[in-house]
């Protein structure tokens, strides 16, 4: 099976390394690339918040395996699988970040904490929907308490 995506949009920022932590200070602007219409940004004046699945195009290739490994390689932390992990080299490169929406004009919007480098592929963009974000407590890893400590 052959699958075929294509950017929507474009993250600029001044970020030009993949860095692990202080996404958010970073300022992005999300810019639509120049064949998709600025009709498909209407309405999203509505929303606070988006949903950005983007192309880590930047990312190491990771061939399929190892499955597992241990966050940052941290040798403090567990040895995880990769699904239980944000790691920004995965096997598809694809990652998901929530974001406000600071500013919004014709053609893009500007954001804070995305953590994607300048020039990265946005593959797509989805407004946060009330009933679309977690509903009761959450639960998570201890260690990742700890990896989020210095991440925003």
């Amino acid at each position: 099976m052959d699958l075929v995506v294509r950017p929507v949009a474009y993250i600029r920022n001044d970020r030009a390394d993949a860095l692990d932590d202080n996404w958010d200070d970073v300022v992005s602007v999300v810019e639509l690339a120049s064949d998709v219409p600025s009709a498909a940004l209407v309405g999203l004046s509505d929303f606070s918040h988006v949903e950005i699945v983007f192309f880590a195009d930047w990312a190491e290739d990771v061939p399929p395996g190892p499955w597992h490994r241990r966050p940052r390689n941290n040798l403090d932390w567990p040895d995880v699988g990769v699904f239980a992990q944000r790691n920004k080299d995965r096997p598809n490169r694809l990652l998901l970040s929530t974001v406000a929406i600071e500013t919004l004009s014709e053609r893009s919007f500007q954001v804070r904490g995305l953590d994607g480098i300048d020039g990265t592929p946005v593959l797509d963009i989805k407004p946060v929907f009330r009933w679309s974000v977690p509903r009761g407590e959450l639960r998570v890893a201890p260690w990742s308490e700890e990896l989020g400590e210095n991440y925003l």
